[in-house]
């Protein structure tokens, strides 16, 4: 496996940030947008054992929300 995909979106309500990997069971978070850095890299080192493939991509997908009135 090359690369792995996460989606990132704002937590509106909380602050901070939210991610899940597309296609694995793996989610977490982040305050700012470094410490969700780093708690991805850890989220993945900790899913894939030393039997699986690890990716060596880790890919940040930001999906924003807008909301427009009419």
């Amino acid at each position: 496996m090359k690369e792995i995909i996460f989606e990132v979106s704002e937590d509106e309500v909380d602050g901070g940030y939210m991610a899940h990997a597309l296609g694995y069971g793996i989610h977490t978070q982040g305050e700012t947008l470094e410490e969700l850095r780093t708690m991805v890299k850890d989220a993945v080192s900790c899913y894939f054992d030393e039997t699986m493939v690890t990716p060596k991509v880790i890919r940040l997908h930001f999906v924003r929300d807008e909301v427009l009135v009419a």
